[in-house]
């Protein structure tokens, strides 16, 4: 089986308990769609999280967030095959997985692309309080290039959207922080990914970031849900 849930932010209970309650397997997949806690503080802490995940028994697919560290930028991450595509891996936990931004992975017969990258909202209130803020947290130029030239090589038709934000008309006005002026915010991805859906022929779209359960059209915002692909 392959499941979807959004951001944990290194909390992992729901995972065991469902992993419990369904007797899962190194053979079934989460995808958790972004700032998954694994690679947040780059230190010992990082490792307690992933060793609390990897007693749910099962492999996860990983979207990056904008709270992820890019696994490409880490030396303890090398990229190797899987499923079609390709993914981060750390030899130390080999059912994490944090997927290449462009990649499309055969999920169950079912073609699966995944974008990650945000903007931090609160970046300011990070940079002046001493808290962490990665200044990769969004897409590069190339790395959309990358998930463009995919995109080209399927004709623009695919079944699934893995993504961390989603494109700009969904966004979840209710779900938007009172405390922030939203004209300082970034929103390159979600103008982006807006010409991504426009252009796209897809199935489905799930996305997380914006911590809610919603269902807009055939785009669904997850955040502690966990639903079967």
């Amino acid at each position: 089986m392959i499941y979807v849930t959004g951001d944990t932010h290194g909390s992992y209970r729901h995972v065991r308990a469902l992993a419990r309650e369904h007797s899962l397997g190194p053979d079934d997949v989460i995808v958790c769609l972004g700032d998954t806690g694994f690679d947040y503080f780059g230190d010992e802490r990082d490792d307690a999280v992933k060793v609390r995940a990897s007693l749910a028994g099962v492999t996860f697919l990983c979207i990056r967030g904008n709270h992820d560290r890019n696994p490409a930028a880490l030396s303890g991450y090398r990229l190797q095959p899987w499923h079609g595509g390709e993914a981060y891996v750390d030899e130390a936990y080999p059912r994490i997985l944090f997927a290449r931004d462009g990649s499309v992975f055969d999920l169950e017969g079912r073609p699966a692309i995944a974008i990650g990258g945000a903007y931090s909202v609160d970046k300011q209130h990070r940079l002046a309080n001493g808290h962490l803020w990665f200044p990769d947290e969004q897409l590069t130029e190339a790395e959309k290039r990358h998930v463009e030239q995919a995109l080209d090589r399927r004709r623009w038709r695919i079944d699934t959207v893995l993504s961390h934000t989603c494109p700009a008309a969904f966004v979840p006005q209710e779900a938007l922080l009172p405390s922030i002026d939203q004209s300082t915010v970034d929103t390159s991805m979600e103008d982006w990914l807006q010409r991504i859906e426009q252009r796209l022929d897809y199935r489905r779209w799930y996305c997380g970031h914006f911590h809610i359960e919603k269902q807009v059209g055939r785009l669904r915002f997850l955040h502690k849900d966990i639903v079967p692909l």
